[in-house]
């Protein structure tokens, strides 16, 4: 707490008091909405503060301040990443769609064009992280740009098709259009190193990430009996991605006018799911591989990685429900959220930073990814944890805290090194709310699905400042019934959820 003169001054005075320029208006803005009012004070008071924290992570590019993004986290990472910055603008879809623009304008100014080795650049790739002034050293490979992520070049085109099914600006959507399809064509060209079809990465320089996915960690890709799996690899979620990937600009291209490379992509996204669940099903062990190693076995560990599978679509609808299973098992399941790794596993540990503890952001993908499917008891069961969770840890999402099982102890414990706040811990219960409404968005063709499944303990629930077509929306559901109001002039109600889980998520 800051001491001027020896007072303390007053929390209340915010960044919006401070700064009166459009970071601070903006700031306001976000502090004003949205608002949940339910029977629990705790989820109300979670909400609140993860808006609170996302306000206070926002940044600009210094040389488009119009563009507003969500740093990565506090202490370690307050700039722009591009895996926590796309997934985290992903999920406050209902809220700011602006932040999405503004991070694939960001990401699209400093994507690759070159091959470089030392910073792991190459044409079409976006970037891990991006640093400036002082702490520009600070970043991998000595630069202030680093491009050591397999996943963010994929997110990148799933975001753009995300932020047209939620209405943005066509003349915005056909600017980035040009650096999806580079993107796309460094997947193909690059991304999958050898033309098996499965996008792989192996670092170019010693001084980049081992592991290259979400679960950076050295240690984070692990086979099931605690061996550390050989790169490259190509990971199930990434294989997730990129089938979204496609689907996003099959449908940019159907909707634009471009029926020719609608079938193209279409085409792309049925190869590209067809051998993945051929070839990642474990069929003995019931689940999908964590990925392939560097000679294209399978590394079986169980893992949550197959919970994206699910959010982006690529799972076979037939084995769906042996996955949901899996992932709700004793072994995976803590009671307050899925682990990063089950408790059979040879490398698991509850207190490790990918083998066993539980991460928000990863449960919210999960929960989203179970309702997707159908799933709705197995999606609540995790958002309930989250959110007891979350009351227990003083009313904040934290990046993650250990895999400890609720048997053993009744409350979480925390990670001592957890960011807090981190971007997409934040952002986590902004998702799992949109997801216990199942509201979905389809701007080009004029509709809007929305079929709750609020539990009962949250009933009476009410959601005001949602965001629709740049409009504000509310939504209540009480005894079962929902009412949504404001919808915007264009959009037709559709009451009950989307029919298929094979569309952009």
């Amino acid at each position: 707490s800051p001491v001027i003169d020896g007072a303390a001054v007053d929390d209340d005075q915010g960044c919006a008091e401070a700064d009166e320029g459009p970071h601070g208006q903006w700031y306001a803005s976000w502090n004003g909405g949205p608002r949940v009012t339910t029977p629990d004070p705790w989820v109300e008071h979670l909400y609140d503060v993860s808006v609170q924290d996302l306000a206070a992570l926002r940044i600009f590019d210094p040389d488009h301040p119009e563009r507003a993004m969500v740093a990565a986290g506090a202490p370690w990472f307050m700039t722009l990443f591009g895996r926590d910055s796309i997934l985290t603008a992903s999920m406050l879809l209902s809220v700011d769609p602006t932040l999405a623009m503004g991070t694939l304008e960001t990401l699209a100014r400093f994507q690759g064009r070159h091959r470089d080795p030392v910073t792991e650049e190459e044409p079409g790739k976006i970037l891990h992280e991006v640093r400036f002034g002082p702490t520009g050293s600070l970043a991998l490979g000595g630069r202030n740009v680093y491009y050591g992520s397999i996943d963010a070049t994929p997110l990148f085109v799933m975001l753009l098709g995300q932020v047209w099914l939620w209405g943005a600006d066509r003349g915005a959507v056909e600017a980035l259009l040009p650096h999806a399809d580079a993107a796309l064509e460094w997947i193909e060209r690059y991304g999958d190193r050898d033309g098996d079809g499965f996008v792989e990465y192996e670092r170019a320089t010693d001084g980049g990430l081992v592991n290259q996915g979400w679960k950076d960690s050295f240690d984070g890709v692990t086979f099931a009996n605690g061996q550390i799996a050989r790169t490259p690899v190509a990971l199930a979620e990434v294989q997730g991605y990129v089938y979204a990937a496609y689907r996003a600009r099959a449908r940019l291209a159907r909707d634009l006018d471009d029926p020719v490379g609608s079938d193209h992509w279409t085409q792309r996204a049925e190869a590209c799911k067809a051998a993945f669940n051929d070839r990642f099903w474990l069929e003995r062990e019931g689940h999908y591989a964590l990925g392939l190693d560097g000679t294209k076995k399978p590394i079986d560990s169980l893992a949550s990685n197959m919970a994206h599978c699910l959010w982006t679509g690529i799972v076979d609808e037939e084995r769906a429900s042996r996955v949901a299973n899996r992932l709700l098992g004793p072994e995976m399941f803590s009671g307050f959220g899925i682990r990063t790794l089950a408790t059979t596993m040879g490398a698991y540990n509850p207190m490790s930073y990918h083998n066993g503890s539980v991460w928000p952001h990863d449960n919210a993908i999960a929960a989203a990814g179970l309702m997707r499917y159908g799933f709705v008891r197995h999606s609540q069961r995790i958002i309930q944890g989250q959110l007891a969770a979350a009351h227990h840890l003083g009313g904040r999402m934290p990046e993650l805290f250990c895999g400890f099982d609720t048997a053993d102890f009744a409350e979480p414990v925390p990670y001592p090194t957890s960011s807090s706040p981190q971007a997409w811990a934040a952002a986590a219960p902004l998702l799992m709310l949109r997801t216990l409404l199942r509201l979905e968005p389809d701007a080009p063709t004029g509709r809007v699905w929305m079929a709750p499944e609020i539990p009962c303990r949250l009933q009476p629930f009410r959601a005001d400042g949602l965001r629709l077509l740049g409009e504000d929306v509310s939504v209540e559901v009480s005894a079962g019934n929902a009412t949504i109001d404001g919808i915007p002039d264009g959009l037709t109600l559709q009451t009950g959820p989307r029919s298929t889980p094979d569309c952009i998520p």
